[in-house]
């Protein structure tokens, strides 16, 4: 039975495949993705995953609304549909899509679907990762894309984070439309934070020979390395690199603060 008591006709699950290849997918995501009919999402990720028995329908990946409520409208005729996303579905991604539907002037017509979330490796976990711990300690997640949302409040959030001193994720740092706001938001936590302060720039992680890792600081980092496949990780004050005998860098945030008075 659907949640207002009426019958279930069909299903729907928002799926995260992670930031690469096939070793990225969880074994809970890759078997809802063998039990379903119809994939639903961007076409390169679409690419990844689809087999033979699958409908796909792909989409450019700014039709977020307009796909999630093609895949819910596939999933009131009684289809079992997965929405696609990158990473973890609940990160700036398709998850919040689909309830936004839900709650949208014709989610009546979809009150039999029944709606389930499955998560996946989002792209922060993977770049901090690949660099150790940087996230180790309190953090915040910010994405610098003012697409959806104004850029004097992203600017406000940003400044906020470096003033109370969180390691910060930023996602969407760089595009073709806004090359300079990266080296604005850096500008910003170099204000409150100073120039030592350490910014990692994790690029295709897991994608084989494209992915790159470096570790700068805010006085040295050149914005311009960053694209759309770059997590930035902006480190705490107490964020620090340790050297391993082998040569290997690890950069993390340790899990304790030293009290200021």
């Amino acid at each position: 039975m659907s949640g207002d008591g009426g019958p279930v006709v069909g299903r729907l699950s928002v799926v995260g495949v992670g930031p690469a290849g096939p070793e990225w997918i969880t074994p809970e995501v890759a078997a809802r993705l063998e039990a379903a009919t119809d994939l639903v999402g961007y076409g390169p990720y679409l690419e990844r995953i689809a087999g033979p028995h699958h409908r796909v329908h792909a989409s450019d990946n700014r039709e977020e609304l307009a796909r999630a409520m093609h895949a819910l409208d596939m999933a009131a005729e009684g289809r079992d549909v997965v929405v696609v996303s990158g990473g973890d579905p609940g990160v700036f991604a398709m998850a919040a899509a689909i309830f936004e539907a839900l709650e949208g002037a014709q989610a009546q017509r979809w009150a039999g679907v029944e709606v389930d979330v499955t998560p996946g490796v989002s792209a922060m976990q993977a770049a901090a990762a690949r660099l150790g711990a940087p996230l180790g300690n309190d953090f915040c997640v910010i994405s610098l894309s003012d697409n959806l949302k104004p850029w004097s409040l992203i600017q406000r959030r940003v400044r906020l984070a470096a003033e109370a001193d969180f390691a910060m994720a930023f996602y969407n740092p760089i595009s073709r439309a806004r090359p300079w706001q990266l080296g604005e938001a850096l500008g910003i936590v170099r204000e409150a934070q100073g120039p030592d302060t350490l910014v990692m720039l994790a690029t295709a992680v897991g994608r084989g020979e494209r992915e790159d890792v470096q570790i700068s600081t805010l006085g040295e980092v050149d914005p311009t390395m960053a694209n759309m496949s770059t997590l930035v990780i902006v480190g705490a004050a107490s964020t620090r690199v340790l050297e391993r005998p082998s040569g290997r860098r690890h950069v993390y945030t340790p899990r304790y603060v030293e009290s200021a008075e």
